[in-house]
Parts: structure tokens; sequence; C-alpha cells
């Protein structure tokens, strides 16, 4: 009976991970760029929503039947750059910042070049909602709301470049911390939290109960601050520096780990890996992108591990723009299995992973820049 016991408990330890299967819905083929996803929920039904920056638009889109809502347009004479949506004041709707403006050349006219805007909402979320326009420096390129401490949140913002920079040099990127005021048309403080890199790109954020660390990746490599004592700390701490990074995430091994993925340098054609428990580990997971431009870390297929999503959006050597999705093999971080998500039909600018249907296993949103098309690709990975 025991010999029976144990084949039986190592049949089932010896399955076979889930194959990773994806159906694809397009829920809109006429954006126009795509710059920036978020999810969350918009109108209070406590289904996630997507909502997009794009190009002269700021729109969202209802779960369910995906219809469509302008939140903003024109908002600058430029277009809109970024996107952040949460729900900071616990009343299971997300509260909205927008980053316009886009003009990444000029980075001294802060009248041509970035903008900030907070948008209020309206009594009917599918109505027009009431932009707030707040302090910025030239080039804003990236935000996030982040939790602090208790339920306070602050709006993390990144430029690009440093003032007055060229080609990323000179001056240091002013990353922003914004509070926010009881009344939103208020002016909301704000202050420098660092300026130690001189091209930022985009930033993760690890919210503990240890505290809240932001991962930044840009010109030098990958940065991390943390929050402590009521402020932002900065110092000679970095997960990678040298070969410059985009995208950043983090994620999880089996074994409780934790690994940090970047796609390098920024706008390139490596997806690299860190063991943060080793500081000497790193490892390529591919160089055949063509500006990787977009990253996640989750688990989508119950794998009790983080897998790794990457999109780019210019054709590669095999002329193609997509998808990937990368499954590690082991908790060291040297063996993967790459996996298409896409092949070809998304030339990917921006994605989030988000279980959009409630059925436990999360899915991928994305935005395509040259194929202009908001896809879902649901989860059909396991049953």
């Amino acid at each position: 009976m025991a010999t029976i016991f144990l084949f039986v408990y190592l049949l089932i330890a010896w399955q076979p991970a889930p194959s990773p299967r994806f159906e694809a819905q397009t829920l809109d083929n006429k954006i126009s760029i795509g710059y920036g996803l978020a999810i969350g929920d918009v109108d209070g039904d406590r289904k996630p929503d997507i909502l997009l920056a794009d190009q002269k638009q700021i729109v969202w889109y209802r779960n369910g039947d995906w219809q469509r809502f302008v939140m903003a347009a024109a908002l600058t004479e430029r277009d809109n750059v970024c996107i952040a949506a949460r729900d900071i004041d616990g009343d299971g709707k997300v509260e909205v910042a927008v980053g316009a403006q886009w003009n990444p050349g000029e980075t001294n006219d802060d009248a041509q070049s970035g903008s900030v805007h907070y948008l209020i909402r309206p009594g009917d979320p599918t109505q027009p909602w009431k932009p707030v326009r707040l302090y910025h420096e030239p080039t804003v390129h990236r935000m996030k709301w982040v939790r602090t401490t208790g339920n306070r949140y602050q709006l993390i913002v990144l430029p690009l470049h440093g003032r007055g920079n060229a080609r990323g040099t000179n001056t240091g990127v002013n990353v922003l911390a914004y509070e926010v005021p009881k009344n939103p048309t208020s002016p909301w403080k704000h202050r420098v939290i660092d300026s130690s890199m001189h091209a930022t790109h985009n930033l993760e954020v690890l919210e503990e109960p240890t505290g809240t660390r932001l991962l930044i990746g840009g010109k030098e490599g990958i940065k991390v601050l943390t929050f402590g004592g009521g402020k932002w700390q900065t110092d000679s701490t970095w997960v990678e520096k040298g070969n410059g990074a985009g995208e950043v995430r983090r994620g999880r091994f089996k074994k409780g780990t934790f690994f940090v993925t970047t796609v390098e340098p920024m706008h390139g054609n490596r997806l690299a890996l860190y063991r943060t428990d080793d500081p000497t580990f790193t490892h390529v997971l591919t160089d055949s992108l063509n500006q990787g431009h977009a990253l996640a870390c989750a688990d989508l297929l119950g794998l009790g591990n983080s897998q790794v999503v990457v999109g780019w959006r210019e054709p590669n050597a095999g002329k193609k723009v997509g998808i990937r999705l990368f499954v590690p093999l082991d908790d060291s971080g040297q063996q993967w299995q790459s996996h298409t998500v896409d092949d070809n039909a998304m030339a990917c600018e921006d994605l989030q992973v988000a279980d959009l249907n409630a059925d436990g296993q999360p899915d991928i949103i994305a935005a395509g820049r040259a194929t202009k098309n908001l896809v879902v690709y649901w989860n059909r990975s396991v049953k």
C-alpha cells in the first residue's frame, strides 16, 4: 500500500507544468500610439478596467462590454505620454494622474516640454474628467502612485532627462514626489527625492511590510530608493550599474528569493536577470529584442514562481514584433523556457498583467504602437 501511495505522490509531483495558452481579443484597433496602460476600477463595480494614455486622449475601457470612454483630450499641444491609476482614498475607485506635452528633445523650457495633470472624477465617470495642472519638470515620462506609510500615498514622477541635459549628460534627473492635498485643486507639495541619474526610463514599486522601495531604471543602471523616517532615502545602492536599463520589474523564485529583470539598454535588445541574493549573478534571457519597451513579472501559470513577460515594438532580426513569456525551470535563474504570446501582431509599447475576468488566471493587456491595437491575451493555460 505504501508503494502505491508513493507512486501516486510521485506521479502528482512529476506532472509537467501547464503549457502557456493565451487567446487574443482586440478591444480597439484604432489607437494612435498607446503610450501607457494602467489597470484599476474606474466605475466602482469591483471589476478592473483598462486605462490608456493615447496620443491625444486619455481613455478607459469598461470591463465586460469594453466600451471606450474619453476622460480627457488635448491636455497639451503635444502628446500624452504616461498614466497612473490607483485607489488611494479607499473608496474602491481609482484616482488618476497623467503626463503629457511629450517633447524629449527639449530639456530646458518647461512650457514646451512636460506636464503633470490630476484628473478630478465627475459624478458619472463616463463623462469628461476635470484636469488640474501641477508643477512639472521638462520631459515628464513615467509616473506611479506609491504608498509610503499607512494609508498615505505619493505620486512619483520620472522625467526622461535632467533639466538642460544633452544626450543624457550634465544635470541629473529630478525624481519628484507629490503629496496629495485634501482638496486636489489646492497647491500640491512636491520635492526632489533623487537626482543621481542622467536619464531615467521606468520604475518598479515594491511595497512590503519592511517598507517601500523604488527600483529606477535608467542610463546608469537600476537605482534603489527607500522610504523611511518620513522621507525618501537615496544612497549608493544599485541592483545593476553600468549596462543601462529601460524597463525594470521584480519577480520571485519558488524558494522565496527574488530576482530583478530589465530591458537593457534603454529601448534595447537584451532581457537580463539579476538575483538579489547574489550581486555577482547576471543572466541574459534573450538578446533578440528590438526596442524592448514593456515588461512584467507575474505567476501566470500557477507555478508558485514569477514568469517574465516582455514586449518589443520594432521588427527584430526575424522581422517580427511581439510578446514572449519566459518560464523559470529552476530556482537559480539560469534555466528558462521561452514561449510566444504574440507573433508579429503587437508592436508592444506597454503591457500590464491583471486578472480581468476573476478566473484566478492573470491575463496580459498590451498596447501596440505601429500596430495601433489594444489587445487582451486571455489566459487559458490552467483549467
